[in-house]
């Protein structure tokens, strides 16, 4: 990517500072304010993401497999007008999230292309060198119909090795590092849901902005990500946010997918949690959970982890796999 080029686009600037200083109340042990100028939450629950200052929505848009599923795109296109409509203006994708010939950043982009000032537009690299991200950051622009994005983070944090890697010379974190510096990115950020003890070396080692990471749902997970990667991540003020909340439903099916959002918008230090959304009855029903939302009691939080029993015991799950990249479905 040249300089010039990069020197042409235009940062759109969000009065961050201002929006996290404007009405802010505690809400569930976190700092809770209004959305930022341009974004609207239409009244759902908001909290300050970090030190990005930016408030967003408790629950946020995942973009991915669920996403990428629905083959229909009118319906797709639906959903996202859905999601802004309902006030979910955080989206996450990535660049490697498709479903065949279905790619979740171009779908995006054919609503962006008219709504970008709404959202909060969050995707990912899945190399890990400096030309490979670069390569892939021109491309998710070009995706997504825009010139710039609001966090761009390294996908799925897997192990000491790859954050070593990440971390290169001629890394992704190099890349990332550039396309801030020269305002391309408001924020950078990591995901993963393998390692705890890589993905809390990441926070500690490297001046990330946000953390994205999965909940302690099966037992082959070395270490714990909600009592050692999180903490990592809140000690260096970053933006916490969880995934995966709803996946135990897919060997506990008496659990309620309500149950499971309470579940994780409970913790302590989570800012939103990313909930896959395949309709538009689901965006609604989310939205109407958030606005009602009260945290779980610590007796409701103990039920709830012995339901989970079967869940964590369990190792045949796709996801649960190494190599396995969320969202990739060809």
């Amino acid at each position: 990517m040249s300089d010039r080029r990069m020197e042409r686009r235009e940062f759109i600037k969000m009065g961050v500072a201002a929006a996290a200083a404007a009405g802010s109340v505690p809400f569930n042990g976190l700092l809770a304010g209004q959305a930022a100028p341009g974004y609207n939450a239409k009244g759902l629950p908001t909290a300050v993401l970090g030190k990005t200052g930016v408030c967003i929505p408790r629950i946020g848009a995942g973009l991915g497999s669920r996403f990428c599923a629905v083959e229909d795109s009118d319906k797709a296109l639906a959903i996202l007008n859905g999601l802004l409509d309902n006030g979910f203006y955080y989206w996450d994708t990535a660049y490697s999230y498709r479903n065949k010939d279905i790619i979740s950043e171009e779908r995006l982009g054919m609503v962006l292309k008219d709504r970008r000032k709404e959202v909060f537009l969050a995707t990912k690299a899945e190399s890990r060198t400096y030309d490979g991200a670069m390569k892939e950051f021109e491309e998710s622009l070009k995706r997504l119909k825009t010139d710039h994005l609001d966090l761009y983070q390294v996908h799925l944090v897997e192990s000491a090795a790859d954050l070593d890697a990440i971390g290169a010379p001629d890394g992704v974190l190099k890349a990332l590092r550039k396309v801030k510096e020269e305002k391309a990115v408001r924020f950078i950020g990591f995901t993963g849901h393998l390692s705890a003890a890589a993905m809390a070396e990441a926070a500690r080692r490297h001046d990330f902005d946000t953390m994205l990471i999965a909940l302690n749902h099966y037992r082959p997970s070395p270490g714990d990500m909600e009592n050692m990667a999180v903490p990592a991540a809140a000690e260096r003020k970053m933006g916490i946010m969880l995934i995966k909340a709803v996946r135990p439903r897919e060997t506990v099916k008496e659990i309620a997918p309500a149950d499971l959002i309470r579940y994780a918008l409970t913790l302590p230090l989570v800012h939103s949690v990313v909930i896959g959304m395949d309709s538009v009855d689901v965006v609604r029903t989310n939205a109407a959970l958030l606005r009602t939302f009260k945290p779980m009691t610590p007796e409701e939080m103990k039920r709830l982890a012995v339901t989970l029993e079967p869940f964590m015991a369990g190792t045949n799950l796709p996801w649960m796999q190494p190599g396995y990249r969320d969202g990739f479905q060809c």
